[in-house]
């Protein structure tokens, strides 16, 4: 088998890749539909409203991540994922229901959203550090990105498909696919095989959150790559409204055609995730490398002045921010304690997808008042500024360390964080 698909030979992880795969495209039948019942049935492009939809989804990221992390250390993940994914299903059907009935209303939404949010907040950690038990360590970085692939995969057939089932048949159907998807997930879970499961240890005790965040303070090396994906997930990679925006009010397309970005984009983040999934170790210089690349893409696809160019621009956007955020995750999960995947996995995830919640009603502001292109720009700025500071700073040392040029194995030189000695803290068992 290929080194790129080697995770598949495992009899477990090809099952929960396969579950998570169908709710994946679902999940983005979902995302594109929720957004086009929002800016053109319930509003009349509201970037604004679009935007706290969006936020409420990622708010319990960043007030519940702590505590979610915990719950992922301390209970059967598989447990969790049953009753995470059993609430995301029940949330899509509600919301595709109330759409179906004709008795849906803004506020609804945001409710919808928000129960979305506090679920998703509890599976993410969970989900995320649940591969370490499906697959061996040695595995782990494949798996990554194999799940990655899957996601992008998702992208790249749910918004096509959304959108011709939102043209032919409505918005409610393409919500009511969503729902049903989850079920495949679950089904996935319940086939297998737990004598082959490798659980982490769970941890037992008072002061686990505590001891999540003085395991990540004394860690710089997961601080400077924490730190650069906030920015990144806060500004950059907010596509779910600034496609939207630019489809609609820019271009003034349709459905179809919002869709078809949205998958065109993913022919990008597929092909990172791909390779990411045969890259055997991460490494710091291709996260760098790869928000150099975005900053120059998302420039380009913000001053874009036709649909056709500003759809070819996503390819290397999508290309460059997955390739970012795959290598930052696969860094994260190799370089932590097995007891502490679950803390150290949900405040990461809480720093990519935390600053949503500001990020996005700022953005959609940003696009209400001075023009959709900036909701891509403000991107543009914001990472090429973080990436200068790392660089910057950590070229000749500073309190998380120095970058350090090596030769490596092969012909490029490999680049490398060089932490600052910081005492570890002492850690409960």
């Amino acid at each position: 088998m290929s080194p790129t698909f080697s995770s598949l030979s495992i009899r477990n992880y090809r099952i929960y890749f396969s579950g998570s795969f169908v709710s994946n495209v679902g999940t983005w039948m979902g995302r594109v539909a929720q957004d086009w019942l929002v800016l053109t049935v319930l509003t009349d492009h509201s970037a604004t409203a679009l935007g706290l939809v969006t936020g409420l989804q990622f708010l319990p990221f960043l007030l519940l991540a702590p505590f979610t992390g915990v719950v992922a250390d301390r209970f059967p993940k598989r447990r969790i994922l049953f009753l995470s994914q059993g609430a995301l299903a029940l949330s899509a059907l509600t919301l595709a229901v109330l759409t179906l009935t004709g008795v849906v209303e803004l506020w609804q939404v945001y409710a919808v959203a928000l129960f979305q949010g506090i679920a998703t907040s509890v599976d993410n950690p969970a989900r995320q550090s649940f591969v370490s038990e499906i697959v061996p360590r040695q595995q782990l970085s494949n798996a990554v990105g194999l799940n990655s692939a899957s996601f992008n995969a998702g992208r790249l057939v749910g918004p096509g498909v959304a959108g011709l089932v939102i043209a032919w048949l409505g918005t409610g159907t393409a919500l009511l696919l969503n729902g049903l998807s989850f079920f495949f997930v679950i089904a996935s879970l319940a086939s297998l095989h737990t004598d082959e499961l490798t659980p982490a240890p769970r941890v037992r005790g008072k002061g686990q959150v505590r001891e999540g965040f003085a395991y990540v303070r004394s860690r710089p090396d997961l601080m400077v790559i924490m730190g650069l994906v906030f920015v990144l997930g806060t500004f950059g990679m907010n596509f779910q409204l600034t496609m939207a925006l630019m489809a609609t009010k820019v271009f003034h397309k349709g459905a179809t055609e919002y869709g078809l970005l949205g998958s065109i984009m993913a022919i990008g983040s597929l092909a990172a995730a791909l390779l990411s999934a045969r890259r055997r170790e991460p490494r710091l210089a291709v996260v760098l490398l790869a928000l150099a690349g975005f900053t120059v893409a998302s420039l380009l696809a913000a001053l874009a002045p036709t649909y056709d160019l500003f759809a070819l621009a996503l390819v290397p956007v999508g290309l460059a921010s997955l390739t970012a955020l795959t290598t930052a995750n696969s860094t994260v999960q190799l370089s932590v304690e097995p007891h502490m995947r679950g803390r150290v996995m949900s405040l990461y995830m809480a720093i990519l997808m935390g600053g949503t919640p500001i990020g996005s009603p700022l953005i959609g502001w940003l696009g209400d008042h001075a023009g959709p292109r900036w909701t891509i720009g403000i991107g543009t700025v914001m990472v090429g500024l973080s990436l200068l500071v790392v660089v910057a700073l950590h070229t000749r040392g500073g309190p998380a360390g120095r970058l350090q040029v090596t030769r490596g194995a092969g012909r490029l030189p490999r680049l490398s964080l060089v932490a600052t000695p910081v005492p570890q803290p002492e850690l409960a068992r």
